[in-house]
């Protein structure tokens, strides 16, 4: 079964949703249906992407990615019917036995951060794939590799880990800007200033590795600066965070 004549339901309407979609309608994949409660952004997406989307009936596919958050994934599951289906989720932190049905189970997980106003180059988006067997597996790598460039087998034992390295290096950097802002803001200093250090930070890691990359106070152990700068902070949870990662930082280096 070619990926091109696969029929492809997506179950949710949420970030990761509008951009599988998306990404499944620019490589004119059979996309029969987007499926969600939510009928108002379902509109908006039909509306831009040209696909059929329902609130209440199930189209019939071949292949089913169910988009939705982690804790709806498994009661989502039971709403389909077909034993020869696949049901993909595409959860980096479930198993694929969450899905509840007499059907092929199977996670399709593509490892990106997704907001629905920014615009993705998803051939380079890694996708990690796992079925019950083989046949199952290579139908997912087809679809998969119709989008990416780099698409992998990875078990759940594998994907958790992949799972959790995103949120060290995603969602807790991310958060780590967030608190940066609330730094620049309250003295008045435009967070813009450092966008060419955030972006000169990333890029170094392609070619140098992020340990070796490391530079600062901590690493240099600078204590005169790490004081200085601990004075600076009046709020609790910013010097909460800056005295556990010098902390990290020199402990990684020796240095503590």
């Amino acid at each position: 079964m070619k990926s091109n004549i696969v029929k492809i339901a997506i179950i949710g309407s949420g970030n990761v949703a509008y951009h599988l979609a998306k990404a499944l309608k620019q490589t004119e994949q059979n996309l029969v249906q987007i499926f969600g409660r939510n009928q108002d952004v379902l509109i908006s997406i039909s509306k831009e992407l040209d696909i059929p989307v329902s609130t209440n009936k199930l189209a019939d596919a071949d292949l089913y990615i169910i988009s939705v958050s982690d804790s709806s994934v498994e009661e989502v599951s039971k709403l389909i019917k077909n034993p020869n289906a696949i049901v993909a989720h595409t959860s980096g932190s479930l198993p694929k036995e969450i899905l509840k049905g007499d059907y092929n189970k199977a996670s399709f997980y593509p490892l990106q951060t997704f907001s629905k106003s920014k615009n993705l180059d998803y051939a380079e988006i890694p996708f990690f794939i796992e079925a019950e067997d083989k046949d199952v597996e290579a139908i997912l790598t087809e679809v998969a590799s119709e989008i990416s460039r780099h698409v992998e087998v990875a078990d759940f034992e594998k994907r958790k880990y992949i799972h959790l390295t995103a949120v060290f290096a995603c969602n807790f950097v991310n958060h780590l800007f967030a608190r940066a802002k609330e730094i620049s803001d309250s003295q008045q200093i435009s967070f813009d200033y450092f966008m060419p250090l955030i972006e000169e930070t990333f890029d170094k890691i392609k070619s140098v590795t992020p340990k070796d990359a490391q530079t600062g106070p901590a690493v240099r152990n600078d204590k005169r600066i790490l004081e200085a700068h601990k004075e600076l902070i009046k709020n609790p949870e910013q010097l909460a965070i800056y005295e556990v990662m010098n902390d990290s930082i020199q402990k990684m280096y020796n240095l503590d």
